[in-house]
């Protein structure tokens, strides 16, 4: 009896899921690379802007200060961190562990939302605005193109975590978690290419 009742959960798990999540690279993981490549050459077009102007304009173009570490190093740690909860979760998932898996995302997204919120509270410090100069124009576009796709994987962390929650997973239906945990993995890597060029290269007298 057990066995048919659980052949009738694992039915119903599929059916609303989509069998394309049992397996770890079905079609969805083929559709995030497509979408992380065209967002990275976008992300590198924006990163080239900026150092573009710090050629041609030198100090000149930075703001009176240049930007602190204050907020930005805990805001680059938190979401660091957030990387490492999810794959802590992950992994317990292809060890079987279900607990393990909802804790990591849990946790990774509440390390999100707060990156979010620091991150937010950064922008009301600055003394700047997008249309006050070429600088404030590329550091609130730059960083707020990365929020954008933060928000976003905030709200797939929230869907991952729910789902979780609901037993949806397991070993061999994973593919979703897969995918998910690679697009934020992507964000955070992305992050730090914008935290060195942002608030390191001008310290090195790059920008």
């Amino acid at each position: 009896m057990s066995d048919v009742s659980g052949t009738v959960r694992e039915r119903l798990t599929i059916g609303r899921l989509g069998e394309g999540n049992i397996r770890r690279r079905a079609s969805g993981w083929w559709g995030i690379m497509m979408l992380i490549a065209t967002e990275a050459f976008l992300f590198v077009y924006l990163l080239f802007s900026y150092y573009y102007f710090a050629v041609q304009h030198g100090r000149a173009w930075l703001p009176d200060e240049l930007p602190e570490f204050r907020l930005s190093a805990p805001d680059t740690a938190i979401l660091l961190l957030s990387s490492v909860a999810i794959w802590f979760g992950e992994r317990g998932l292809r060890q079987g562990s279900r607990l393990r898996l909802l804790l990591g995302l849990a946790v990774g997204l509440v390390l999100g939302i707060a990156f979010v919120v620091i991150q937010y509270m950064e922008w009301m410090s600055k003394p700047f605005g997008i249309s006050s100069t070429s600088y404030g124009s590329l550091y609130f576009t730059i960083t707020g193109f990365h929020m954008a796709h933060v928000v976003a994987g905030i709200f797939i962390l929230a869907s991952l975590t729910l789902w979780s929650a609901l037993g949806y997973f397991d070993r061999t239906r994973s593919s979703t978690v897969h995918i998910g945990v690679i697009y934020w993995h992507f964000v955070d890597a992305v992050w730090l290419f914008i935290f060195f060029t942002i608030y390191v290269t001008p310290r090195l007298g790059l920008g």
